[in-house]
């Protein structure tokens, strides 16, 4: 169901068939698969996802994902994932140049708490 519900965006349908084909997806590559992924599959799962990453270990999987949750980010926007992609080999987004890649806001239904965090996010900046 969590593969299902993540595979209705572009960028994570990418993400998650270059782990499984083992690939090296790159630091932020991880970064931003951990971050959209955690809210629709166990910690467990994330990890073992993120150690099919041929440079990833199971024990970095691990830390990165504790890391996220600890941190509890919000799934970047799409400027965000476009810096990281300058920073690294792989490409996150399968075409940069379709202006609704990478927007993980419109294709999937995340737990209300993010949506809360955000708008709150948002207020404080404003004062």
């Amino acid at each position: 169901m969590a593969m299902d519900e993540l595979r209705k965006n572009g960028m994570m349908n990418h993400l998650l068939g270059a782990l499984e084909r083992g690939e090296d997806i790159g630091h932020y590559g991880r970064l931003v698969f951990a971050i959209v992924a955690r809210h629709f599959m166990t910690e467990d799962e994330l990890v073992g996802r993120l150690a099919n990453d041929r440079d990833f270990s199971q024990e970095d999987a691990r830390t990165l994902v504790e890391q996220v949750n600890a941190h509890d980010y919000n799934p970047p926007r799409r400027e965000k994932i476009l810096e990281y992609m300058q920073k690294q080999d792989f490409p996150i987004l399968p075409d940069a140049h379709d202006p609704d890649a990478g927007n993980v806001y419109r294709d999937l239904d995340f737990p209300q708490r993010v949506y809360d965090h955000i708008s709150e996010y948002h207020h404080q900046k404003a004062e």
